[in-house]
């Protein structure tokens, strides 16, 4: 980038590294001599040198004790060059530099011996950021640090210091470069200097004023009284911006450990600061299933995360742990400016580490001025065990139930593992909690026996016993509740102890949603959706709840206008979807907004084999697009997509002709097409089939599909039998695809073949559960 400012002077951004040998006039002539040639050698030694000036991209300036580097090549030429020379000087103790780094407009010159020089504005502020410095400092100036900010990689390097300014200049925001290598994390005397020298003027200049200064007062008063009403039609935009101000994502950690398989400890430090934060009811804090979409992506834009999940605040951070050692590097950073808030760094044993996340949570609850209660600090503050080996299983069984996709075995390594940290810690209740969830887990979605049941129920109450304001005790016991005795108002008191317990928790916010529809309270479950929708926005599967409960109610224009979807879409370029779970949103979004083009786009685009909207399978666009169609009425349009659908779920139960589900799947697309017998065949056949794992749920979801093929061809009387049997069925899921409840039945699309049918009506009449 150049500038053409006049005849003969041509501006350039030059990159600037200004190095300063400390105490250097203090040294003897031959000292200074050999000094000097040190650094030369190690300067012109490093890779950023070398290639700068093979491309012709850099002048060296002597400048007495030091020289200058401007670089013409990429602003992190300096900055990765002071990496350089900082790792050389460890074979060159004696050497003591500080160094300082601005990029601005500079000038090439020539001096009175011809050579080239330069001048300007950047070489000037370069000198005046490393004046502030000590030795070993590594200063940045606040336009290098913001460029540096927008990657990732250098985040964890940068720590801001705050305005200082030397020999009477004017103050300059500079920022302090370290890590555990390099750099000095000390805070420069002159910064100190200058910062207690404000404080001493601030104070100073807030005592009692003259006298002459009181009609001045008076005047500024009645100009404030008068703005009074400006101020009041701007505050609401005010108060958005405050409360967005308390908002925080806290992205994945890095593992530094030199054993990789450390990377679940890493996982768990994370995992353990963002559950802390989500106990302050202050703060609204992203879901761990939205933040973990980060985990590898190598150059990340704050501003773009913070608009992505609605945040005006990120928490960054390293885990090293190296035998009894365990180091966390942390950092806070406001998402709208990339500018650092706060950072720390914690150098522990592995005993001292356990309530760190406490600790963690409180600064950051205090950089944010977040309001915590004395409950929330004790809550927050708790160390979970006092067996750090107890806590290292806790962290491995987390790592896994807390997956996704977590199977039967996966769920089974877990459930040991808990068991294990509580083996050697019988009071870590955190520990019975989750292993209490995992147990109600497969309960629910595995194996329906009593040694589940009984198992759940009992380590539940073991963890509220231990410890009787555990938000995660309370949600056990609220599953179990939910999920084995099917009492919804029970399950809810359990649900509403533990969202008030940790208001940020999504997955406590979905289980309050899902009751309150099957209640029939729709709107208060759309309500509660909305508000999991902001604590984890980029979970395909909320997305899915709002656009069911959305198209449930029949609202169509709502179900394809929710933000938090939109924002999932615009987040997820097409073809960037392996399982084509958001694809299969991208295309619904499209389809309810009756845009058939963008949907026909969205999956061209997807790299997927097949959809996974309703589970296993291959779910084809045009069965969704045929079962809309036939929705609004259009039973013609409906017929050409159905055909399309039906190859393809033919070849489905081709490629599995053991998945009761594709078998379902396909029946109920005959049903759609008119094909009663062979609708009825594969219903028939899938419930007779028994699903290899997930038995209990499966085989309820199997009759839901059989129940809904009988209404569509026709035969009411056996789909009624088939409905009342499923009503009274304990475990029917309550899942996005197909639940059976008197409130489904009241309000879904799919039912409406029966809606005439008296018994029908009656079935309505039943209590809804």
């Amino acid at each position: 980038m150049s500038t053409n400012v006049g005849p003969g002077v041509r501006l350039e951004i030059g990159h600037v590294l200004f190095i300063d040998l400390v105490g250097y006039s203090k040294l003897l002539l031959d000292e200074q001599r050999e000094h000097l040639q040190c650094l030369t050698d190690i300067v012109l030694n490093t890779e950023q040198v070398r290639a700068a000036e093979g491309a012709d991209k850099l002048i060296r300036l002597p400048t007495g004790d030091g020289m200058a580097l401007v670089f013409f090549n990429s602003p992190e030429a300096p900055v990765r060059c002071a990496i350089e020379i900082g790792k050389g000087l460890k074979q060159n103790p004696h050497l003591k530099l500080r160094m300082g780094i601005h990029s601005g407009p500079v000038n090439e010159v020539r001096d009175v011996n011809g050579r080239a020089n330069v001048a300007g504005a950047g070489i000037n502020i370069a000198q005046r950021v490393m004046d502030c410095g000590d030795a070993g400092h590594i200063l940045l100036s606040k336009r290098v640090a913001e460029d540096l900010a927008h990657s990732r990689q250098w985040r964890t390097y940068l720590h801001d210091l705050g305005e200082c300014a030397v020999k009477h200049g004017v103050p300059i925001f500079i920022v302090n470069l370290y890590t555990d290598e390099i750099g000095n994390g000390q805070l420069p005397e002159k910064v100190k200097q200058w910062q207690s020298e404000q404080a001493r003027q601030a104070a100073s200049s807030s005592s009692i004023p003259p006298r002459k200064y009181v009609l001045i007062a008076a005047a500024a008063l009645l100009i404030a009284v008068a703005s009074f009403g400006v101020w009041l039609y701007f505050k609401q935009s005010e108060v958005t911006s405050l409360v967005l101000e308390k908002t925080i994502a806290v992205l994945p950690f890095q593992n530094f450990s030199p054993d990789k398989d450390n990377a679940f400890f890493a996982d768990g430090v994370q995992d353990d600061i963002l559950t802390s934060l989500a106990k302050i009811k202050d703060l609204r804090v992203i879901s761990r299933s939205s933040v973990m979409k980060f985990r590898d992506v190598a150059e990340q834009n704050l501003r773009q995360i913070g608009k992505t999940l609605g945040v005006a605040n990120v928490l960054e951070g390293s885990v090293r742990r190296e035998g009894d050692r365990v180091v966390v590097n942390v950092q806070l950073i406001n998402a709208q400016n990339a500018r650092q808030i706060w950072a720390n760094r914690y150098d522990r044993t592995l005993a001292d580490s356990l309530g760190l996340q406490g600790e963690l949570a409180s600064e950051i609850a205090d950089a944010l001025r977040a309001t915590l209660s004395t409950d929330e600090q004790a809550r927050v503050t708790a160390k979970p065990t006092q067996n750090p080996d107890a806590y290292v299983f806790y962290l491995r069984a987390n790592q896994i139930s807390r997956n996704p996709d977590t199977l039967l075995e996966d769920y089974k390594t877990a459930e040991q593992l808990y068991m294990q940290a509580i083996a050697l810690d019988p009071n870590f209740a955190l520990a019975h909690a989750r292993l209490a969830s995992v147990c109600a887990e497969i309960f629910h979605y595995y194996q329906p026996t009593e040694d589940w049941k009984n198992k759940a129920r009992t380590e539940a109450q073991i963890a509220l016993r231990l410890q009787p304001n555990l938000a995660e005790a309370h949600f056990a016991l609220g599953q179990c509740i939910y999920w084995m005795d099917q009492d919804y108002d029970r399950a809810l008191e359990q649900f509403d102890v533990a969202a008030r317990l940790a208001p940020s928790n999504g997955d406590i916010g979905r289980l309050i949603a899902a009751i309150k529809r099957r209640q029939g309270k729709w709107g208060q479950s759309l309500e509660e959706y909305e508000r999991v929708a902001k604590l984890d926005p980029q979970n395909p599967n909320t997305i899915r709840e709002l656009i069911f409960t959305n198209t449930a109610m029949r609202r169509w224009p709502e179900a394809a206008d929710t933000s938090a979807l939109k924002s999932l879409l615009n987040q997820v370029p097409p073809g960037v979807d392996p399982d084509g779970g958001v694809t299969a949103v991208r295309w619904e979004v499209a389809m309810l907004d009756r845009d058939y083009a963008a949907a026909r786009r969205a999956i061209g685009a997807s790299t997927a084999k097949e959809l996974s909207y309703t589970g296993e399978g291959s779910t084809p666009r045009s069965f969704f697009e045929g079962s809309i169609a036939l929705a609004k009425g259009d039973a013609v349009g409906a017929q050409k997509h159905f055909k399309e659908a039906a190859p393809i779920l033919e070849n489905a139960v081709k490629e599995a002709p053991l998945s009761a589900i594709r078998h379902a799947n396909l029946g109920w697309l005959y049903a759609f097409m008119g094909r009663k017998e062979d609708a009825i065949r594969e219903g028939r056949q899938a419930v007779e089939m028994k699903p290899e794992s997930k038995d209990a749920v499966d085989g309820v979801i199997v009759n839901c599909y059989l129940a809904l093929i009988y209404a569509r061809v026709g035969e009411k009387d056996l789909a009624l039998t088939l409905l009342e049997r499923l009503i009274k069925t304990p475990g029917a899921v309550d899942s996005v695809d197909y639940s059976i409840t008197i409130n489904d039945l009241k309000h879904r699309w799919e039912w409406d073949p029966l809606r005439s049918d008296p018994r029908f009506q009656k079935l309505l009449e039943k209590p809804a559960k």
